[in-house]
């Protein structure tokens, strides 16, 4: 069997850390905007939000076939402009690191 590895991007906003709910309801605006652009075919699936109230740094984490996918997902779900780039991510499964991509 093949393993086919999508790209991941990470979305980073602006917010204020006083702004908790708005970070939680950009991440299900970012979540509706990306099911929607799936259903109209393109290749884009939301995967989380993170929002550093220390650091005022919301992130929305996206894979993706392309940047311009995550910028549209951006623009409809109203997340302002936020920098968009690639990412990658790990998992650590009992002790032992697994490549998650």
């Amino acid at each position: 069997m093949e393993c086919i590895s999508v790209p991941s991007y990470l979305a980073e906003a602006y917010v204020p850390r006083t702004r908790v709910q708005e970070a939680r309801a950009a991440g299900g605006r970012a979540r509706t905007a990306a099911e929607r652009l799936s259903q109209e075919g393109m290749a884009v699936r939301y995967v989380r939000t993170m929002f550093l109230p220390d650091d005022e740094t919301c992130f929305h984490v996206f894979e993706a076939a392309s940047p311009q996918i995550v910028r549209e997902v951006c623009r409809r779900a109203e997340l302002g402009s936020p920098r968009i780039v690639p990412a990658m991510e790990w998992a650590s499964r009992r002790g032992h690191e697994a490549s998650v991509r």
